[in-house]
């Protein structure tokens, strides 16, 4: 199965942790504390572009690139990338 499919299919399983939030705001310089959807919008979206390497899927989009870990389905970081 692609791979893509396999985090699309799970999209609801999405997750992060306290640390990861705070991480995730600095880094994309967000203003919102639910960064899980801010994410999970950024993921589903038609253009961004979803491959796997190792045990992380990566999305990027819109100049930003979200990091999945595979299994857990635990946003790990998300930077911005130029």
């Amino acid at each position: 199965m692609d791979d893509k499919k396999v985090l699309l299919d799970n999209i609801d399983k999405l997750h992060t942790t306290e640390l990861g939030i705070t991480r995730i705001k600095k880094n994309l310089n967000l203003d919102t504390d639910d960064v899980v959807t801010y994410c999970r919008h950024k993921i589903l979206n038609q253009n961004c572009n979803i491959y796997r390497q190792g045990k992380n899927w990566y999305c990027e989009i819109d100049g930003q690139k979200i990091t999945v870990n595979a299994h857990s389905y635990t946003i790990i970081t998300a930077h911005i990338i130029l």
